[in-house]
């Protein structure tokens, strides 16, 4: 059973109960979701995998929201991941789709925000949305690793995807086995399973990097120095100082 605190994993469980024999759900939670062990959740999480009822995990980037900081995610679950033709669906039993979509999004300007009325200027801080550009990624992604090369064909005939088929990308996308999440200790996190992107080596020298940081962090020291004696300046000026 769910716990009555937190209504995430009952949520999960009402929309898995609703599902038809090949039926799919989608929803959005927060991220700690993906992880969370108290409470009987880290047991009703690992049912779920075992039962290979998780088809997607998909980490968003923080800030989307206009009145909360909260970072979530999208649940894509279903009742079936045998082949299905008249869908286009290949067999994708035994297999989750993990896509860590975080370094995706653009910040919102303080002027749009604000002439929209939705935000005050003082506000906190500015959401981030998902370009069209962003969301086509992910969904030509989870498409791709989805659909049969028939079904996959058509979608690009039809101009509905430009990926031509699914790869895994380090940093951005991984296919995961049920070992491997069990390897994770049931854990749902797409950082976990996707690695690190890699990055291109821009010719630098280490030495000269070093040198550079070097430089920046001496300057960096001697702003905060600066900064110290004008704060102690101004309290002592007040009668604060010591």
């Amino acid at each position: 059973m769910p716990p009555t605190g937190n209504a995430n994993y009952g949520w999960i469980l009402h929309m898995l109960s609703k599902l038809s024999a090949n039926g799919t759900a989608g929803f959005v939670l927060a991220n700690g979701s993906m992880s969370s062990n108290t409470s009987g959740e880290g047991e009703i999480r690992a049912q779920m995998i075992e039962n290979d009822l998780i088809d997607c995990m998909i980490a968003l980037p923080g800030q989307l929201f206009y009145t909360t900081q909260i970072p979530v995610c999208l649940w894509f679950m279903t009742k079936s991941k045998a082949a299905d033709p008249a869908k286009g669906y290949r067999d994708r039993q035994g297999e989750t789709l993990f896509i860590d979509a975080r370094n995706l999004g653009t910040m919102i300007s303080r002027t749009t925000i604000v002439a929209s009325g939705l935000l005050s200027p003082r506000h906190q801080y500015l959401p981030q949305e998902l370009t069209a550009e962003d969301i086509a990624t992910i969904a030509d992604t989870y498409h791709a690793w989805r659909s049969t090369p028939e079904e996959l064909a058509a979608r690009i005939a039809r101009g509905d995807s430009k990926l031509e088929k699914y790869e895994d990308q380090a940093g951005f996308c991984k296919v995961a086995t049920l070992q491997d999440i069990k390897d994770n200790d049931y854990v749902l996190t797409p950082g976990r399973y996707v690695g690190a992107a890699e990055q291109e080596e821009d010719g630098v020298a280490f030495e000269t990097k070093m040198r550079e940081l070097s430089k920046t962090l001496f300057e960096q020291m001697k702003q905060a120095e600066e900064l110290d004696r004008a704060i102690r300046q101004n309290l002592e000026a007040l009668g604060y100082g010591e």
